[in-house]
């Protein structure tokens, strides 16, 4: 329905619910950003993060359940041309935040809940003329290796640490990419705790 959050997603017909407080979000791109995760462990944490009730969901699912996931994460907004990011939510944290709670009118860490699309419209609508919206602009022409104004060279230069970010092989959530082996990760680890169970 349109104008409407969602709080569960669909797999085979089936609706599972799903938390959407930006928080646990924000978590579980934390762990795909974890260079030191196995890729098995990242779309694991995904996985439990996400669905309250995911050992409920029938193996063959699994596949479905996770593009499902990525689908929401993103927003259903996915970009026909890959694009390098540009934000490291841990290191750029105070920044973003400010930048978000100027837009939101209010301290954004103080509510006990927000929804995940929330939140992103938020983030969206920053001032691209704020020190946050600076730092991408200079982010962004340097990861599509555009020239820099003077000014962009002038703060590039005083301010480096805060604008270089690490190269991570792992922020593009690609569900084709990570489908299969999440689906054996979650086999092995189903099959461990039954195992336990006896």
């Amino acid at each position: 329905m349109l104008g409407l959050l969602p709080t569960s997603l669909t797999i085979h017909e089936k609706d599972y619910e799903i938390r959407t407080d930006y928080r646990n979000i924000l978590t579980i791109i934390s762990a795909f950003n974890d260079e030191e995760l196995k890729d098995s462990e990242k779309k694991l944490i995904c996985m439990l993060r996400l669905y309250p009730e995911f050992y409920s969901i029938p193996e063959d699912d699994y596949k479905e359940a996770y593009e499902s996931a990525i689908d929401f994460i993103e927003c259903q907004m996915k970009s026909d041309r890959p694009s390098p990011s540009v934000i490291d939510w841990n290191k750029d944290e105070q920044l973003m935040f400010a930048a978000v709670n100027k837009v939101a009118g209010k301290e954004i860490r103080a509510e006990t809940y927000m929804h995940w699309w929330t939140f992103i419209g938020y983030f969206q609508n920053v001032d691209r003329d704020s020190l946050w919206g600076f730092i991408l602009t200079i982010r962004q022409k340097k990861a599509k290796g555009k020239k820099l104004d003077k000014a962009e060279t002038d703060f590039y230069k005083a301010n480096k640490s805060m604008i270089d970010i690490g190269r991570v092989t792992d922020r593009k959530l690609d569900a084709e990419m990570y489908a299969d082996e999440l689906y054996k990760a979650l086999l092995e680890e189903q099959r461990e705790i039954m195992e336990k169970e006896g």
